[in-house]
C-alpha cells in the first residue's frame, strides 16, 4: 500500500499541476479584460475593443483546455482517494458543488457572451460581461482555495461517532481565517502571470516591429497591473500567510526555512542544501536573526525548529518542500525588481525602445507558472503528512482498492493525453499571436500607432 500511496499521490501532483497552468492565466487575464474594456468605454476608443478581443480569444482557449483537464481533478476524489472523499465528502463537497454550480456556470456563460455577443450587447453590456467573466472566473478560484483552506486550517466541522467529518457551520468554512490570506495571495499570483504573458507578447510584437500600437498597449498594461500585484505578494499577502503558518504549522516553518535546531535571533536562510540524515543545512548564506524578526517581531525571539517535534510529525519531503519554498520566494523577488525596473522606464519613456528590457519581460514568461506551482507545492509538501490537518493522515485516505499497477496505468495515460492537450494549446495561442489583434497593414498605420502612445 505504501508504494499504491506514492502512485496516487504522483498522479494527483502530475494532474493537478498540469491543470493549473490554464486557470492561473484565465484568472489573471480576467482582470486584465476588465482594465481594457474599461479603457474602451472610458475613451471610446476601438483600440482598446480589439485588443480585449484578441485576449478575450486568448482566454478562450486556456479556458476550454483548462475544463478539459479539471474534469479529471473531480472523479480522482472518488477513483484515488475515497476513503478521504467518504471521510470529508460532506466539508468539502459544499465548496466544490459551489464552484461548479455558481462560479463556473457564471463564468462559462458570460465568456460565451463576451465572445459572440458584442454586437447585440452593445458597449455597455459587453463591458458587463467581461466583468461577469472576471467575477466568476474568481469565485471559481475563491471555493476551490476554501477547500484547500480548510485541509490546511479544519474549522466548522464536527465528527461523529462513526468517525465522519461533517460540516457544523457553514460560515465558518467559507470565512476560515486561513482562507482570506491564501486566496488573495491565490489570485495575486494568477494576476502576475496574466500581466506577465501581457507584457511579453507586447514585447515581442516592439521587438519584432509588428502590431507596435498594440505592443504598447500590452506593455504598458502588464506592467503597471503588475507592479502592484508583485509588491501585494510580498507584503501584506505573503508575510500573513507565513504567519499563518508560523502560528498553526510551526513544524511546516522550521522545515521551509531548513532550521533543525530551535534557536533564539532565529537566521533567515537566503541558500543552502538541507541535509537530513546529518540534520543540518549546508553551506548556508544567512541573515542573522532575521527569521524571528519576520515571524515574531522580535529579533531575539525563539523559533522551534524541526529537533522540536516528533519525526512522524515532520514532511516527509524536506528538501523538495525547502527548494520549492525559495524557488517561490526568490522567483518572487525576481518579479518586484523587474516591475518596479519597467515601470520605472515606462515613467522615463524609455521602455518602448529598450531593447534589453522588452527581453527581459518576454524571457519571464515561464517564471510565473514555475512560482505558481512552487507555491502550491510549499503549501501541499508543508501540510505533509496529515491530508487534513490534524485529522486525517495522507496515507489514510487512499482508496484501499485501486493498487499501484491501476494507478501506473492511468498516469501514463494522462501523461501522454495532456502531452497531445499540452502541443495543441501551444499551437493555437501560437496562431493566435501570430495573427495578432488586427491585419499587419492596419496596425502599421499612422493613427493606429498614434492611438497606442500613451
Amino acid at each position: 500500500m505504501e508504494q499504491a500511496l506514492d502512485v496516487h499521490r504522483l498522479q494527483f501532483a502530475f494532474t493537478i499541476t498540469f491543470h493549473y497552468i490554464f486557470p492561473q492565466l484565465t484568472m489573471g487575464l480576467a482582470l486584465l479584460l476588465v482594465y481594457l474594456k474599461t479603457k474602451a468605454l472610458r475613451t471610446n476608443d476601438e483600440h482598446y475593443n480589439r485588443a480585449a478581443r484578441f485576449w478575450g480569444r486568448i482566454f478562450g482557449i486556456n479556458f476550454a483546455v483548462g475544463v478539459v483537464t479539471g474534469i479529471p481533478m473531480e472523479f480522482q476524489f472518488g477513483t484515488n482517494w475515497a476513503a478521504f472523499s467518504r471521510a470529508a465528502g460532506g466539508v468539502i463537497g459544499q465548496t466544490l458543488a459551489m464552484e461548479g454550480v455558481f462560479s463556473f456556470f457564471l463564468e462559462s456563460s458570460f465568456l460565451g457572451l463576451f465572445l459572440f455577443g458584442e454586437k447585440k450587447l452593445g458597449r455597455i453590456g459587453h463591458w458587463w460581461s467581461a466583468f461577469l467573466v472576471w467575477l466568476g472566473s474568481w469565485l471559481s478560484g475563491y471555493f476551490i482555495v476554501a477547500t484547500n483552506a480548510w485541509m490546511q486550517y479544519p474549522t466548522g466541522h464536527r465528527v461523529d461517532s462513526h468517525g465522519q467529518i461533517e460540516l457544523a457551520s457553514f460560515w465558518s468554512l467559507l470565512l476560515n481565517k486561513w482562507v482570506l490570506w491564501q486566496y488573495a495571495h491565490t489570485m495575486l499570483g494568477a494576476v502576475q502571470t496574466g500581466c506577465f504573458v501581457m507584457a511579453a507578447v507586447g514585447a515581442f510584437y516592439l521587438l519584432t516591429k509588428r502590431h507596435e500600437s498594440y505592443g504598447k498597449t500590452f506593455v504598458k498594461g502588464g506592467v503597471l497591473v503588475g507592479v502592484a500585484a508583485a509588491i501585494l505578494q510580498l507584503f501584506p499577502t505573503g508575510d500573513a500567510q507565513g504567519k499563518l503558518i508560523a502560528d498553526n504549522q510551526p513544524v511546516t516553518l522550521a522545515a521551509m526555512e531548513g532550521l533543525f535546531e530551535t534557536q533564539r535571533g532565529a537566521p533567515l536562510a537566503i541558500l543552502g542544501q538541507p541535509d537530513i540524515q546529518n540534520h543540518r543545512l549546508d553551506n548556508p548564506i544567512e541573515i542573522p536573526s532575521m527569521l524571528s524578526f519576520l515571524t515574531y517581531k522580535q529579533w531575539s525571539a525563539n523559533v522551534r525548529g524541526l529537533d522540536a517535534f516528533p519525526q512522524d510529525q515532520w514532511p516527509d519531503t524536506i528538501a523538495l518542500l525547502y527548494y520549492s519554498y525559495h524557488v517561490m520566494v526568490g522567483l518572487g523577488t525576481i518579479f518586484i525588481a523587474v516591475m518596479v525596473l519597467a515601470v520605472l522606464m515606462l515613467w522615463r519613456r524609455k521602455l518602448y525602445d529598450s531593447r534589453a528590457m522588452l527581453w527581459a519581460l518576454m524571457l519571464c514568461v515561464p517564471l510565473p507558472y514555475i512560482a505558481n506551482t512552487a507555491g502550491w507545492m510549499t503549501a501541499e509538501l508543508g501540510r505533509q503528512p496529515w491530508l487534513i490537518y490534524g485529522l486525517m493522515r495522507t496515507a489514510h485516505g487512499v482508496s484501499p482498492r485501486v493498487g499501484a499497477g491501476n494507478a501506473w496505468f492511468t498516469l501514463i495515460g494522462f501523461m501522454g493525453l495532456y502531452t497531445v492537450l499540452g502541443i495543441l494549446w501551444l499551437f493555437l495561442v501560437y496562431r493566435e499571436i501570430e495573427d495578432g489583434p488586427e491585419p499587419d497593414d492596419f496596425s502599421h498605420s499612422e493613427p493606429a500607432i498614434a492611438k497606442a502612445a500613451d
